[in-house]
């Protein structure tokens, strides 16, 4: 289970655990309800998470499109460097804002 920050409008989520195909259906519906709070902005802290594959990019995706509609932003911070590098290759630092592990 990840941790859950609310600041106001804000909420950060810290999944503390690699972003992978095995715990993809409790990380995709603590976002889902997370979600429906409808925040201003969503933060995805990545501190302490070394591997996101394809089906964590993908919920990372669905995240940003869910919360896009509700008029609100995405933001994933302290994200490791191999991971920061996969992110932008695919371009996804045009959709939503990326800060690397500083």
């Amino acid at each position: 289970m990840s941790q859950i920050i609310r600041e106001k409008e804000k909420l950060i989520i810290k999944p503390g655990q690699n972003l992978v195909a095995s715990i993809a259906n409790s990380f995709r519906s603590e976002l889902h309800s997370l979600l429906q709070e409808s925040p201003k902005e969503l933060i995805i802290d990545l501190g302490g998470v070394d591997i996101v594959d394809s089906v964590g990019i993908g919920i990372i995706i669905a995240a940003h499109n869910s919360i896009n509609k509700l008029g609100g932003k995405l933001k994933i911070v302290n994200i490791a460097k191999n991971t920061y590098d996969l992110f932008v290759t695919m371009r996804l630092n045009r959709h939503f804002i990326l800060e690397p592990v500083k």
